[in-house]
């Protein structure tokens, strides 16, 4: 087993998630990146460590993603679950098997991989997982049904999997990105933000590159806002 600390970042091709796998691997990790496209494959090659062409929606490309940093490196550290864009459609138009598609895209692709490496934490007495969710999880736009209420269960999935796993220093958290710059660039949403621009893939994954790191050892089940300042909680 390396003493060197390894991340994986699902859906990691590009945008978010390869922003995350870029800052985690200048942060010390290695790094194993799965994507649909191809792309991770290339990126995780890149960054010093591997990828696999493969879906967050299929257990067995997880497994081989999981088998293959426990192959290399023989640890599991870090998962980082990035997200596709599921269906999208007028709340009541939207149909069973595309409301069945936005739990897979934006809720089951935390379950899965969580599953395969939460045994893993355990025997090493700790690790991470962040999960890159929305901004609308809690103030759900109409523009983006199935993302905002697959992503509220996330939210609670995420407070149960941490009351859980506390124990186990396995801690779990959500970022919750506003407008980021990997969306098409839209006036009118711009001038909705009291910062006046759009964020960039490079903050979120700063946020999760803190997330990731001893400064938030004391962090668990929370849902962190990256939008600057569109959204209010307490």
């Amino acid at each position: 087993m390396t003493d060197e600390k390894v991340a994986l970042v699902t859906a990691g091709g590009s945008g978010m998630g390869a922003a995350a796998a870029k800052r985690l691997a200048a942060d010390g990790f290695r790094v194993g990146v799965l994507s649909s496209s191809g792309k991770g494959e290339a990126l995780g090659k890149e960054l010093g460590g591997f990828g696999v062409t493969g879906s967050n929606q299929s257990n067995d490309d997880l497994k081989r993603l999981t088998d293959g940093a426990l192959e290399r490196w023989g640890r599991i550290d870090v998962l980082v679950n990035s997200a596709g864009h599921g269906p999208r459609a007028q709340i009541i138009e939207i149909s069973d098997e595309d409301w069945h598609k936005g739990i897979d895209t934006y809720f089951l692709n935390v379950v899965r991989p969580t599953r395969l490496v939460t045994p893993v934490m355990q025997k090493q007495k700790g690790g991470a997982i962040i999960n890159i969710s929305t901004a609308w999880a809690f103030e759900p736009s109409v523009a983006f049904p199935t993302s905002a209420v697959a992503r509220a269960g996330l939210a609670a999935f995420t407070k149960i999997f941490a009351d859980t796993y506390a124990a186990d220093n396995i801690r779990i958290n959500n970022v919750l990105p506003g407008w980021i710059d990997s969306l098409p660039a839209v006036e009118e949403r711009r001038q909705n933000v009291p910062m006046k621009r759009y964020g960039t893939s490079e903050e979120v994954a700063a946020t999760i590159s803190f997330l990731a790191s001893d400064g938030a050892a004391y962090i668990t089940g929370e849902n962190i806002r990256v939008d600057g300042g569109l959204m209010r909680g307490y």
